[in-house]
């Protein structure tokens, strides 16, 4: 409705129930506030901020604390999380293309090696998600840590799979498993984590 208000320059839109009957009206000012505050919406989400339930003329300080600090909190694992998983990624790789090369395992042993690097992600994963956990809740409280032990484990079991798989597929090109260096695997572990 602030919209139509908006776009045929009218000052007051009328408001109707089932029965056509009128019920009150909507005026441009009231317009105006609705798209204010979704723009201020907007913009906090932007930041990223929580919505503050007041101006920031108004706020509080705890108001504007409460406002920050879960993104803070969970902006300061995000290298954490995101290098754990280039770094599984990158073991995982290693351990490939040094067995392809050796002949220790084959091309068409790559769902047998699949499910025993899924485990080994997983119990990686978790070991991990423990120990950022008590840091998570010494840092941010509960809901944190739970945010973070949660991604760390889907973090690492993604790295490991990328790792694990990228030597098998270029093998499986006919290219050169070793150019899965970590390098190659990181950047897309990486990008996955974000």
């Amino acid at each position: 409705m602030p919209r139509k208000i908006a776009r045929y320059d009218l000052i007051a839109l009328p408001v109707i129930d089932a029965q056509d009957r009128l019920v009150g009206i909507i005026t441009h000012d009231d317009a105006l506030d609705v798209m204010e505050a979704e723009a201020t919406e907007d913009f906090q989400r932007l930041g990223p901020v929580t919505n503050l339930d007041s101006s920031v003329a108004n706020a509080t300080v705890l108001m504007l604390y409460r406002a920050r600090v879960a993104w803070l909190m969970l902006m300061f694992f995000l290298p954490i999380l995101i290098a754990s998983g280039g770094n599984a990624g990158s073991q995982s790789a290693t351990l490939m293309v040094r067995a392809l090369a050796t002949g220790d395992i084959r091309i068409s042993d790559w769902g047998r090696v699949l499910g025993r690097e899924l485990l080994v992600a997983i119990l990686l994963g978790l070991s991990m998600a423990a120990a950022i956990a008590v840091i998570g809740a010494f840092r941010g409280g509960r809901d944190i840590a739970v945010v973070i032990a949660l991604s760390m484990v889907i973090i690492v079991i993604v790295g490991s799979m990328i790792g694990m798989l990228l030597p098998f597929i270029l093998s499986r090109f006919r290219m050169d498993p070793a150019t899965a260096s970590t390098p190659l695997v990181t950047s897309i572990a990486d990008a996955t984590g974000v």
